[in-house]
């Protein structure tokens, strides 16, 4: 029954909170297509979608954590379909940025003001369990650290033998990385605010209104291997990261230019294909010629730079940073022109 329950509520979390951010984004769009575009409307109904998929969650008896990290993953997901438009992205990032940082502080501001009764409640954990030692609290802090640090490099090992495979598969060239690589991978980027935020759910009380059993200790335990990991990776990330040479990538330049070059292609057969449609038997057929060939100058402009690059890189590197300096001139005056009127 308790393997039952455990798989329920991390499972239906999950369910719920895929189902609640898709549910929310055909509704939005809906209402985009029949009344427009509002961006405040839009912003708060994207900050407000983890809540609801932690409420329904909740009242499904399943993990609301789970939920609401699973709506923030299957948001980013659905971003990238790319039916936002850009001005309601830039507005969403910035706004995100200000609350992750917010909700990161508050969760480390409430266990340090928590901290000194988590301790004293932790340590009487330990001795009801039958450790008298209160040291064995750090026992129980290495033996989780250095199996979840475990559990990374086992995850991060097979990650990069699975995108090795696939170079295979697809004839690329491959190099495999090594271990000291492997081994900084798997120490860097540990986080622990939604460790943290799952663990400070945990409820004071039972139904029957007795104290939850071990709560304080499952606190501490979270926040220790979360301050242990943060503290290994800074310690021991310069050390295994000095004179190591990362092997050899593909030009991330190289990558843009062939981008830009495919989306600029498929933007001039677009507006072909509709300068055609719009001139047939059209008597304003000079007015469309003339504005499509105007936005197609744009594009053949994009493409002349990628042609520029690839055949002489120095020339046009330099070419782009002369672009910028008149770009940045003409801003800086049509800027100020505005604030003059």
């Amino acid at each position: 029954t308790a393997s039952l329950t455990f798989l329920w509520v991390a499972l239906a979390g999950l369910a719920l909170g895929v189902a609640t951010t898709f549910g929310l984004s055909r509704i939005q769009a809906w209402i985009w297509r029949h009344f427009g575009e509002e961006p405040g409307s839009a912003i708060l109904v994207n900050l407000l979608t983890p809540f609801a998929a932690y409420l329904l969650a909740e009242a499904f008896h399943a993990s609301g954590i789970l939920a609401a990290v699973a709506a923030g993953v299957t948001m980013s997901y659905v971003e990238m379909a790319g039916n936002a438009p850009g001005n309601m992205r830039l507005q969403r990032s910035a706004v995100w940025d200000t609350v992750q940082f917010t909700f990161n502080g508050i969760i480390f501001v409430l266990l340090g003001e928590q901290l000194p009764g988590i301790l004293d409640g932790a340590v009487r954990s330990v001795q009801e369990a039958g450790h008298l030692n209160p040291w064995w609290l750090a026992v129980y802090v290495a033996t989780i650290s250095a199996s979840l640090m475990a559990l990374r490099f086992v995850w991060v090992f097979l990650s990069l033998r699975w995108n090795i495979f696939k170079a295979q598969w697809r004839g690329e060239q491959h190099v495999s990385p090594p271990w000291r690589i492997v081994v900084a991978v798997s120490l860097a980027g540990v986080r622990g605010a939604i460790t943290l935020a799952g663990v400070l759910t945990l409820p004071l009380m039972l139904e029957d209104g007795s104290p939850f059993p071990a709560r304080q200790l499952a606190i501490f335990l979270a926040a220790s291997v979360i301050l242990v990991s943060l503290l290994v990776a800074s310690v021991a990330l310069p050390r295994l990261l000095r004179g190591l040479e990362l092997p050899e990538e593909e030009d991330e330049q190289l990558k843009e230019d062939l981008a830009v070059k495919a989306a600029s292609q498929a933007a001039l057969e677009a507006v072909e294909k509709l300068r055609q449609r719009l001139v047939d038997g059209s008597k304003h057929a000079e007015r469309y010629n003339a504005a499509a060939n105007q936005v197609s100058q744009r594009y053949q402009r994009k493409l002349g730079a990628v042609d520029m690059a690839e055949t002489d890189p120095e020339e046009a590197g330099a070419y782009e940073q002369a672009l910028r300096q008149f770009r940045h001139a003409a801003l800086v005056a049509e800027r100020n022109e505005l604030f003059k009127l």
